[in-house]
């Protein structure tokens, strides 16, 4: 493949750069759940770690790498340094993979030389060369990332992606590391790249950017105006700092303006070809998803997954979408996966049933989480008359993709009103299967309930974010609960959805705790690695 490609690349690193958000940590089964998800949107590389960083990380890049790494499913990626064993590592967890790529990388910036690296240009060019030819030794995909190479010397810059394309990289990364450029200045760098670099007919060009200034989708649009190809994105945009690229805005702004972009890839100008192979319909899916799973919500104003991206309020707008939907909306939400039949089951529905719409819902769920789930929603439809779509979603995600299940609520009871002092109950079952019981007062009956579950649990924990965000309309939604714990340096979330939203809040709580109590239990004791910014 070269850099003359006529559609869009899409490498997905929400399983690695996405996860070093901070509280944004996914346990291994939760990777794979995300990594299943990506492949039926379509992405064609998935960087599922960094293999070296941890024990954990080395087993989730292999466990992806055997379940999604098939033959007609996506490239499977693990970052490495530009170092012998980070190298060794990821070749190892890439093993069961069909197709694979190990994605390398070193600082170019004069920055970076001087106060992290402590080398010169002359060490940094002859590690960089060397270890992509080493990478290429194991596989034949090898990508090289020369870090924070939008603040590096332009000529240094060539001369390092000359000789790394000559030793074996097929592409070749140009990260924003910092999130400084502007879209015509990441331009200028691509364009300067394709005029200076020899053999760059050899590779293709990726770009990775984050977010600091709010310019990291422009800039990769710019980016491929002038010759870029592939793109790495995150869900979301989550990610260090003010996170990475969006994958949802990118996707879809070469959709909705195809038009305008098919000309820079070499196609008609009206041509209706996709730019990417990306399934638009399973965005919201997979944008639901990821935030269930990391905690980290969705801002209702997120362009094209945020609640409000396809809500009218102004009634000039309302009337206009009436008469027809072109005067104020520039894309379908069907487009994205959302549905206006939302209203599909209820309490006299049967396993069957529920089967065959969680199916067209993309859920593949065993016999055993099947019926986990279909008690679930038996409990639910009693409590609510109709069950949507999205409250199908929140039961599946609730119920299915938990945190270890080592505490579980057994009991929450409480008590306040406007003149009385809120008081809670809670019954746990411990880790060995003990009913434990306490009660506290708080300031509120949320208050009340953690303060409970603490006594119960007694690990010394901070609350430092609580959200509460109904499911859809009406006085009987689905509440979802998100939380976030901090304990020392690490952060931990929790999430929950019940139509009692003390009870979702309860279940929350104890989900947060139990991967804190996880991660406490833990004999392992993974290897701290730094720079795996990129």
């Amino acid at each position: 493949m070269t850099n003359k490609t006529d559609r869009i690349i899409i490498f997905d690193t929400t399983l690695r750069d996405g996860e070093q958000c901070p509280g944004a940590t996914l346990n291994i089964d939760e990777k794979l759940v995300i990594a299943k998800q990506l492949a039926r949107l379509g992405v064609d590389i998935i960087e599922a770690g960094f293999a070296f960083a941890s024990p954990g990380d080395f087993e989730a890049v292999s466990k992806i790498a055997k379940i999604v790494g098939t033959e007609n499913g996506p490239v499977i990626c693990s970052l490495a340094r530009a170092i012998k064993a980070d190298i060794e590592a990821a070749a190892e967890a890439l093993k069961p993979a069909v197709n694979a790529r190990i994605h390398t990388f070193i600082s170019t910036s004069d920055i970076h030389l001087e106060y992290q690296l402590r080398k010169s240009r002359a060490e940094v060019l002859a590690i960089a060369e060397e270890m992509v030819a080493y990478a290429k030794s194991f596989m034949k995909d090898v990508e090289f990332s020369p870090m924070d190479a939008a603040r590096s010397d332009p000529e240094f810059l060539y001369q390092v992606l000359e000789r790394t394309i000559a030793a074996g990289a097929t592409t070749v990364n140009i990260p924003d590391t910092v999130g400084y450029t502007t879209p015509s200045e990441f331009g200028a760098i691509i364009k300067g790249i394709i005029e200076n670099v020899p053999n760059i007919d050899q590779a293709i060009i990726s770009v990775h950017g984050h977010n600091d200034l709010g310019l990291a989708v422009a800039n990769f649009l710019e980016a491929v105006k002038n010759g870029a190809r592939q793109l790495e994105c995150t869900i979301n945009g989550i990610g260090e700092r003010a996170g990475n690229a969006s994958l949802e805005e990118l996707v879809m702004a070469l959709h909705v303006r195809r038009q305008y972009f098919n000309p820079y890839l070499g196609r008609p100008e009206d041509s209706q070809e996709s730019l990417t192979n990306i399934d638009t319909r399973q965005i919201y899916k997979t944008s639901r998803l990821v935030s269930n799973l990391t905690g980290m919500l969705v801002q209702p104003n997120k362009a094209i997954v945020g609640a409000n991206a396809f809500a009218h309020e102004s009634g000039i707008h309302q009337d206009g979408v009436l008469k027809n939907k072109l005067t104020y909306e520039i894309m379908d939400a069907q487009l994205i996966g959302l549905t206006d039949n939302q209203i599909v089951l209820g309490k006299h529905s049967g396993r069957n049933a529920f089967r065959t719409r969680l199916k067209e819902l993309g859920f593949e769920l065993s016999d055993t989480e099947l019926n986990k789930a279909f008690v679930r929603f038996k409990e639910v439809a009693d409590k609510k008359k109709d069950i949507s779509d999205w409250d199908l979603e929140a039961i599946v995600n609730d119920e299915i993709q938990q945190a270890p299940d080592l505490f579980r609520v057994e009991l929450v009871q409480v008590s306040c009103g406007s003149n009385a002092r809120p008081t809670a109950t809670v019954t746990l079952r411990t880790p060995e299967g003990e009913e434990l019981t306490d009660a506290a007062i708080g300031t509120g009956p949320v208050d009340a309930v953690y303060k409970a579950i603490n006594r119960v649990v007694n690990v010394p924990n901070q609350l430092i974010e609580f959200s509460v965000q109904s499911v859809t309309a009406g006085i009987d939604a689905i509440g979802e609960v998100t939380i976030r714990l901090r304990y020392e340096s690490k952060v931990f979330s929790g999430h929950a959805a019940n139509t009692d939203i003390i009870v979702a809040s309860a279940q929350a709580y104890v989900n947060a705790l139990n991967r804190l109590y996880a991660s406490l239990q833990s004999q392992e004791k993974p290897e701290e690695v730094s720079a795996q910014k990129v």
